[in-house]
């Protein structure tokens, strides 16, 4: 017997062999079981996706011997005929071939006639929306009102081309396309079926090459295991491709987010060997960010459709959100405009340059690298208080009440001679003139001057016109509920702002525990969340900035676990409260703004 293409020999024969398309069966299935036939079916979706298949199953259910029914038996003369493909009963019609109003006219002229030995007259029009206008009108009456012996099942790839009368008559199904993960499920089966060798890497490649069609990914399939010699290996299947493997834009993204250029040019250096498509580069690119700002927006709401779920998670979490919604802003211009580029490589490396260059915050000072001590134990003090220009080395402190000044403050040089303050001061309300000057500066609103970066509470008892605006409870300055007060949390926050660290491995510093430090060996812990960006790569970048920072070599010991007291990120946000908590303190203090408030009826948002 002569070799038979996948795509047919799979072609589903009934409803329950049928992959996706679950709406459009189960509104068949139901109407068919209940005998709520329409006289005119409209099947519309993309190339591969069953529009054709599910029209022979659905006139096997209609002529099936044993009656009409949802589930057809197969084994009839009238199910076998339909099957090969030559049953008198099923008129199939290629409209793209018979486009003159003449042969539509001709066509019609047999439906008044009864079926030969069926119990419907079937007509399958595929491509139905090649019809010229004529032939649309030639059917209109007929597809109005048909014989009861006659049932239209038409197909299309374009119904925006259809008529909107042939629209109203007909019940119309819109199919979906595939996702690539149903795709790779099916073509699994059917590889174990045949016997042959497969590497997963490799169906997930033929998935998303199908681009939602199952007829393309079988054909595909077909390609790749003549090409790979009955085996579908993943680095021969992107080889017939000619494709890039996606772990490459992962890589590609990774040295955007870590802003190294060389590695990125490198990288596209590479990628250049296998004459890729650079606009289909830049789409796969796009895609990924959009898969990125999903997962930073909802995270639960990225699926592994493309079998990349834990690395697009991890990628949310290295990158920041304006960082994500300016490289696709970037990379959506550079599309439109990469066909006018003298080529299409310096097209495509002038657009990852551009991301590189107008990412926020791309470059940090220098000034963090002129610290020139620290303590090698214990947290750092608070700095003498008469002094030069200096930078001493502090003493260790043991953290034995809350009230120390944060240590911190060990890390910045003594330019006063004023005792430095260790307790909370109550801070009175501005006076109403000192408040309208600052509300008339420029428009804006002047920060408190005694406010640190770790702002005390403040006792502001002030009564406006009508009523009695209150400061809000004073904020504590100790770490978020829960963890433990630790100097040491706040001198490795100290030290992770000041080393100069950027992209993934300042993400990684910002969220692992100092838990110990002996000599020049630091131990930290890193959250669980972070764990599956974590790399012997980062350890590295950290341990030098580090060293850098403080003039000799550190090393750095990673764990992966449960994180008990604060990370760096943890203290930015509870500084970030705490500001936001002066700020408002500050506001409702102001009598003229209560004034303004009393009068108008408003409110402080915030």
């Amino acid at each position: 017997m002569s070799y038979q293409v996948l795509a047919r020999k799979y072609r589903p024969s009934n409803f329950a062999e049928l992959e996706g398309q679950e709406h459009v069966r189960q509104a068949l299935e139901n109407a068919l079981e209940q005998n709520r036939l329409h006289h005119a079916y409209l099947f519309t979706g993309t190339r591969g996706t069953g529009k054709t298949t599910i029209a022979r199953i659905l006139a096997k259910c209609l002529n099936c011997e044993t009656g009409i029914t949802s589930t057809p038996c197969g084994v009839c003369s009238s199910c076998q005929e339909i099957a090969q493909g030559r049953s008198v009963d099923l008129i199939e019609v290629d409209a793209a071939s018979r486009t003159r109003v003449d042969e539509t006219r001709e066509l019609l002229d047999n439906v008044q006639y009864m079926p030969t030995h069926n119990r419907f007259k079937i007509y399958l029009i595929d491509e139905v929306h090649m019809f010229s206008n004529h032939s649309f009108n030639a059917l209109l009456k007929t597809l109005e009102e048909p014989p009861e012996h006659v049932k239209f099942l038409l197909a299309t790839t374009d119904p925006k081309k259809l008529p909107i009368t042939v629209l109203s008559r007909c019940l119309q199904f819109n199919l979906k396309n595939l996702s690539p993960e149903r795709v790779v499920r099916h073509l699994a089966l059917i590889l174990e079926k045949e016997n042959i060798p497969f590497e997963e890497n490799a169906l997930w490649q033929l998935g998303r090459a199908a681009d939602g069609s199952m007829r393309d990914a079988l054909s595909l399939t077909d390609q790749a295991i003549s090409f790979g010699n009955q085996k579908v290996l993943d680095a021969e299947v992107r080889s017939m491709l000619g494709a890039i493997d996606q772990l490459e834009i992962y890589e590609l993204l990774q040295g955007l987010i870590e802003r190294d250029a060389a590695r990125v040019l490198d990288k596209v250096r590479r990628m250049s060997e296998f004459a890729p498509d650079y606009q289909g580069l830049l789409a796969d690119l796009l895609s990924l960010l959009h898969r990125v700002a999903v997962a930073q927006a909802v995270p639960e709401g990225i699926d592994n459709s493309q079998g990349d779920r834990e690395q697009v998670l991890g990628l949310a979490q290295a990158l920041g959100r304006e960082e994500v919604q300016l490289y696709y802003q970037i990379g959506l211009i550079g599309q439109r405009d990469l066909p006018l580029a003298p080529d299409a490589r310096s097209g495509f490396e002038m657009v990852l340059l551009r991301m590189l260059s107008f990412v926020p915050n791309a470059e940090r000072t220098a000034s963090a690298r002129d610290v020139s001590g620290v303590a090698d134990s214990g947290p750092p003090a608070t700095p003498p208080a008469g002094g030069a220009d200096t930078v001493k080395k502090p003493e260790s402190v043991p953290a034995t009440s809350p009230g120390h000044e944060p240590p911190s403050a060990a890390l910045t040089v003594a330019k006063s001679g004023a005792p430095a303050q260790t307790a909370a001061e109550p801070v009175q309300a501005p006076a109403p003139g000192a408040q309208s000057t600052a509300l008339n500066n420029k428009g804006g609103i002047s920060q408190p001057a005694q406010q640190t970066e770790n702002p005390r509470p403040m006792d502001i008892s002030q009564s406006g016109p009508a009523r009695e605006l209150k400061a809000p409870a004073a904020t504590p300055t100790g770490p978020v509920p829960g963890a433990p007060f630790s100097p040491q949390a706040e001198f490795w926050a100290d030290i992770v702002t000041r080393a100069g660290m950027s992209g993934v491995t300042q993400s990684i510093a910002a969220n692992c525990e100092l838990k110990h430090r002996e000599g020049q060996r630091w131990q930290l812990c890193l959250r669980e969340s972070h764990g599956s960006i974590w790399n012997d790569t980062h350890r590295n970048r950290m341990a030098r900035a580090i060293s850098d920072l403080l003039g000799e070599s550190i090393k750095v010991d990673v764990e992966i676990g449960a994180v008990r007291g604060e990370t760096p990120d943890d203290i930015e946000r509870r500084r970030r409260s705490d500001r936001l908590a002066v700020a408002i303190a500050t506001l409702e203090s102001d009598e003229k703004l209560g004034q303004l408030l009393q009068h108008f009826g408003g409110t402080l948002r915030r």
